[in-house]
């Protein structure tokens, strides 16, 4: 059967959170932390920024703003002494958690309505969308820090040279 659009974006969110957690995996405690230089993010610091966004944009997401007063981005491009991996963790998937299931309260009725982020109304279905992207540009920052830090590497999607027998695996059913 065919998703409804709120099952896709779900569906979505749920395969960028998959992918984000099997690079993490990868990382030793040393690479989760690694500064990779100037300007950019550490493993850790994503983890930190995306569960605290992924926290305040879905938490009540019907009902109140989406950038939460008790929030504090600029904080979570900063790594204290208090942050561990296991906090981090934490953070992470409590902010998945609450997006996932206010994903699963809503239905395709809930697209047109508005919701408020920063102070603008902005309809359920653009709003969602571009919160999948924010979480996508992430995780795939999160798997390339990953890749760059391992000396051997297994494909997390499609292995080069793998799309015919992936393809025929979708064909049969099997993915």
């Amino acid at each position: 059967p065919i998703d409804s659009t709120i099952e896709g974006i779900g569906r979505e969110f749920r395969r960028y959170k998959d992918l984000g957690e099997r690079a993490l995996a990868r990382l030793d405690d040393e690479a989760f932390f690694r500064d990779p230089g100037p300007d950019s993010n550490s493993a850790a610091i994503l983890v930190k920024h995306l569960g605290g966004n992924l926290r305040s944009r879905w938490t009540d997401f019907l009902t109140t703003d989406g950038e939460k007063p008790d929030r504090d981005r600029d904080s979570e491009f900063v790594l204290t002494e208090a942050d561990t991996r296991q906090g981090l963790m934490t953070r992470w998937s409590e902010g998945w958690k609450t997006a996932l299931d206010e994903l699963d309260r809503l239905t395709d009725a809930d697209l047109d309505r508005e919701v408020l982020v920063r102070g603008r109304a902005v309809r359920v279905g653009p709003a969602a969308v571009r919160q999948m992207g924010h979480a996508a540009y992430h995780v795939g920052q999160i798997v390339l820090l990953a890749r760059k830090q391992s000396e051997t590497w297994e494909a997390l999607t499609i292995p080069r040279g793998g799309s015919a027998a992936h393809n025929e695996r979708v064909r049969r059913g099997e993915e």
